[in-house]
């Protein structure tokens, strides 16, 4: 056991390994990558807001739609491919986390795990 490792942020047990990029917990199974609680709090602890590949969003990002959604009251939807300009994260209803204008559509939100960043 190396005893430069941090204890695990779950249960606090002192036996955490290296295993490749993450860390390990032997007694509660925890996971977490070396650097990830440094960078939740250089954030201001703010939860980040990953796209469908997991590419970090932020305010004014473009991003494409990875999947054809359906939108009540259109009879196409918005496509595959369709660009979206100057996003806003909000901490939307049922993980809309998204707010935008979607050109042809108006302003609506998306769900992060559909757009990809650009």
């Amino acid at each position: 056991m190396n005893e430069n490792l941090p204890p695990c942020p779950e249960c606090s047990g002192v036996y955490t390994y290296e295993m490749g990029a993450l860390l390990v917990c032997p007694e509660c199974g925890h996971e977490w990558q070396v650097g990830g609680e440094a960078a939740a709090e250089a954030e201001g602890g703010a939860e980040v807001i990953r796209d469908a590949v997991g590419n970090v969003l932020a305010d004014g990002d473009t991003v494409t739609v990875v999947k054809t959604l359906k939108v009540k009251g259109s009879p196409s939807g918005i496509k595959a491919g369709t660009k979206v300009r100057n996003i806003r994260l909000v901490d939307g209803v049922d993980g809309h986390d998204i707010d935008c204008k979607v050109d042809g559509f108006g302003p609506m939100q998306l769900k992060s795990s559909v757009v990809k960043k650009v």
